[in-house]
């Protein structure tokens, strides 16, 4: 039996060999161990809050959070029953370095006993941890555009004032307000529309970072788009000027015209911007008034100042000069004589040719009279009337003459007075 077991022991161990060999050879031929590469498998991070209970925040570094690639390594018939979804990539806060990298363990959630093995193009997650700050910033609004000629943008509301922010503190220090901004080009009405809320920094750059977290991302922003309208400005005064003074009728305004805003009924119906009297009083001024007005504060309710560059502020100068004096000769003939009572006759008896009179006013007013336009009369009716005299009587009587130039009557320096001779009509 010995002599059976080791005879041609050789020949015998080459069989057993040369069939080993065999099995492996037709094993591989019908399942061989093939590679299979899967393309950007992304890393999930477990135990976050170890950082985030600390009050820390954690922002991964240059992609590390996805594999490029992942090959597995496995016999044929695994390796066609798996996809990306298989793959598991895990990196847990509890294997944190002192160099804020945590390995990535790779696997697959099915035959996972199976596998050659599993590589990854990286092998670990790159981390920048810090101090997380919150702050709260109030909304700005702006709008970007033109729009149509003749309109204007009026007030920029939002539905909310307020958005908090939160994130590392290196990125969120930096960040210094909180922009929403409406397009305006080509309107002619109210725009309401939803604006995404932007992050700048005080020299007016964007910050944008993953790592920041917003309380709202979006606002819903109203623009009011305004009717453009040029009115005049009209300035009222109140008060008289001192003895011997007069306004001239000059008032001059460092603006006439101003380009006011508003909806277009209301627009529609505005024809001047009114200054109150109260804005400027001349009482007893003996030279020129200049009062500075605001003029917002005479602008109807709803309706804004047009021009950007315009604050509303105006001077306005009210012009008073001296009064003159200037004496002219009258033709006693020319004259008039009114309010006879019926059944008499009047003339003037003296002076007999020429009548002085003394006329006060402005010099630019007395210089520019012609005798000519000058109109005096004496009116009987109405001194009878002031002296009470009920029934008229023959005689001489002292009666005032008034003088017009045109239609505009002229103050004497002093009352002027003609001797009037009454007498029954024949």
């Amino acid at each position: 039996m010995k002599n059976k077991l080791t005879k041609n022991w050789g020949l015998k161990l080459g069989s057993f060999l040369f069939a080993v060999a065999l099995w492996i050879i037709v094993t591989n031929i019908n399942d061989p161990v093939i590679p299979y590469k899967v393309s950007d498998v992304p890393v999930t991070i477990r135990n976050a809050n170890l950082i985030t209970d600390k009050g820390q925040i954690y922002e991964v570094l240059d992609g590390t959070d996805v594999i490029d690639v992942v090959t597995i390594t496995a016999p044929r018939s695994i390796i066609d029953s798996l996809d990306k979804s298989n793959v598991v990539a895990v990196a847990d806060m509890n294997d944190l370095t002192s160099l804020n990298t945590i390995s990535i363990k790779l696997s697959t959630n099915k035959y996972n006993d199976k596998l050659e093995s599993i590589k990854g193009s990286i092998d670990s997650v790159k981390l920048n941890i810090e101090d997380k700050q919150t702050k709260s910033l109030p909304l700005k609004t702006n709008t970007t555009g033109e729009v149509r000629e003749g309109y204007v943008v009026g007030d920029v509301t939002t539905d909310q004032n307020l958005v908090r922010i939160s994130g590392p503190k290196s990125v969120i220090s930096q960040i210094s307000k909180a922009v929403v901004e409406v397009d305006v080009s080509g309107f002619t009405s109210n725009i309401g529309t939803d604006a995404d809320i932007h992050l700048f920094d005080e020299n007016d750059k964007e910050i944008k970072s993953g790592s920041i977290e917003k309380s709202i991302s979006k606002v819903r922003v109203n623009v009011d788009i305004l009717e453009i309208k040029s009115v005049p400005i009209q300035y009222n005064v109140t008060g008289v000027p001192g003895d011997g003074y007069r306004m001239t009728g000059e008032i001059e305004g460092s603006r006439n015209y101003v380009n006011i805003a508003g909806k277009s009924k209301i627009v529609e119906s505005i024809d001047a911007i009114e200054v109150s009297e109260s804005a400027i009083d001349v009482t007893g001024a003996k030279e020129n008034v200049t009062a500075a007005i605001d003029l917002k504060n005479y602008l109807p309710s709803g309706v804004i100042l047009a021009d950007e560059n315009f604050s509303g502020k105006v001077n306005v100068t009210v012009f008073i000069e001296p009064e003159v004096e200037r004496t002219v000769k009258i033709d006693v003939q020319s004259i008039g004589i009114t309010g006879v009572p019926e059944g008499y006759e009047a003339t003037i008896t003296d002076p007999e040719e020429t009548c002085d009179i003394t006329l006060v006013g402005l010099a630019s007013e007395l210089n520019n009279i012609a005798v000519e336009e000058i109109t005096a009369t004496v009116d009987v009716a109405a001194w009878f009337e002031e002296e009470e005299v009920e029934e008229p009587t023959r005689g001489n009587y002292w009666i005032p003459i008034t003088v017009q130039i045109g239609e505009e009557s002229i103050a004497l320096q002093k009352e002027v007075q003609v001797h009037v001779h009454i007498t029954e009509a024949e």
